[in-house]
């Protein structure tokens, strides 16, 4: 029997501390708790291996927080449950996220020896003022170290993710940060576009507004860059990054040929995911649901004394249930809310969707339910069309956001 194609996200809520513009589902804890934990999520795998026997595992992410900050060992631990809970793909692209600042040649010795065959580093910036700004723990030639260390340790395929539009940021120093990382020779590279979220400390100072409020702790809170400045940003990525041979495949994401991400790739073509881990989301049968965001309620339904061989077992109430016992917000996705995803997940791309696909999934041609959409982003010169294919052009990448939202029925 030909086993279904499933991607998974492991979630890892720790890091060493909060950056000033993350709202991300993570914080600092001591070591005793991330191991408790550690041991809450093997028995969470393990209690996911008969509802996917029928799977074969594409894809893997270990993400955050900071995954780094967990001991080799315990990564080593859950990559062995995942080794015994899914049918993993011998091609299956696997990857952690590293920050400078916790990886060391033992770790990163292990991580190879478990499997991981590609890591995703949070550079950022190789401004050492700028990651001051941001508040990350770590310098620029800290991450020279760690980019050795992995170098060294014979991973061949890493990404290293960077963020414009910082507060004080200049495109002559947004040039040099895109010139020092390709230069390096990344096999990837992820540029974001900062975005001032809710319930963080630089939505504190800056709100929706953009604009500087009251300093605190001493911190000069310097000003975000302009409009014009971030599209010229935006564009400038593009071209320079060219120049070192990388390719634009989606609107934030660049690759040398045959190393794009194949598990973001999943998430912008609808394919099957499952997470794993406190607050993790996942796409399986046409539902979408996430596990639970408290971690005491998460432990509770994993938790326990210290983990011995016999409790790692699928013999759990629950077992062939596609959401587990974890699961909360459980929602069955109609045909016009997955038509929806289709087209603005896969207008992200930057060979956009494919109208035979359309007609594959939905029975019916892309124009009998967007042709009014299609028409006027093509007169606008937002979208256009070659054979098989609809995709944004540069001015609709810049108005991405509005081409997407009328995809909304």
């Amino acid at each position: 029997m030909v086993k279904k194609e499933l991607e998974l996200y492991v979630h890892i809520p720790f890091c060493v501390r909060k950056c000033a513009y993350c709202d991300f589902l993570s914080g600092p804890a001591a070591e005793e708790e991330m191991a408790a934990y550690t041991d809450a999520l093997l028995r969470e795998i393990m209690s996911r291996k008969e509802a996917y026997r029928d799977y074969r595992v594409s894809t893997i992410f270990l993400g955050g927080g900071t995954p780094s900050v967990l001991t080799g060992e315990d990564t080593a631990r859950i990559f062995h449950a995942l080794q015994k809970a899914f049918h993993i793909g011998r091609d299956a692209e696997i990857t952690m996220e590293v920050n400078p600042g916790t990886v060391t040649e033992e770790k990163a010795a292990l991580w190879k020896k478990s499997g991981i065959n590609r890591l995703s580093i949070g550079l950022q910036s190789a401004d050492d003022r700028e990651l001051k700004m941001l508040g990350r723990i770590h310098t620029y030639q800290e991450f020279l170290d760690t980019w050795e260390t992995v170098r060294k340790a014979g991973f061949k395929n890493v990404n290293m993710d960077l963020i414009s539009a910082i507060p004080g940021q200049t495109e002559q120093s947004w040039e040099r940060t895109l010139r020092t990382a390709a230069e390096l020779g990344p096999e990837h590279l992820s540029a974001y576009s900062l975005i001032i979220e809710e319930g963080t400390p630089f939505y504190d100072h800056y709100g929706e507004s953009g604009n500087v409020r009251d300093s605190m702790e001493g911190k000069e809170w310097m000003s975000l860059p302009d409009e014009d400045t971030e599209r010229e940003i935006y564009r400038m990525t593009e071209r320079i990054l060219k120049e070192y041979g990388y390719h634009r495949y989606e609107i934030s994401n660049y690759a040398k040929q045959g190393y794009e991400c194949r598990h973001n790739l999943g998430y912008w073509e609808r394919k099957e995911y499952l997470g794993l881990g406190l607050g993790a989301s996942s796409l399986v049968r046409e539902q979408r649901f996430h596990n639970t965001a408290d971690i005491g309620k998460y432990m509770s339904i994993f938790g326990g004394n210290e983990l011995a061989a016999s409790e790692i077992s699928s013999e759990e109430p629950g077992k062939t249930d596609p959401a587990g016992k974890a699961a909360e917000a459980i929602e069955t996705m109609t045909e016009k809310d997955q038509m929806e995803e289709f087209m603005f997940l896969g207008l992200r791309k930057t060979d956009g969707i494919s109208c035979r696909k359309f007609r594959e999934n939905f029975g019916k041609p892309v124009e009998e339910v967007y042709g009014r959409q299609i028409r006027r982003f093509l007169s606008l010169e937002l979208i256009a069309q070659e054979g098989d294919r609809l995709f944004l052009t540069e001015r609709g990448t810049d108005v991405s956001n509005v081409v997407f939202a009328e995809f909304i029925l």
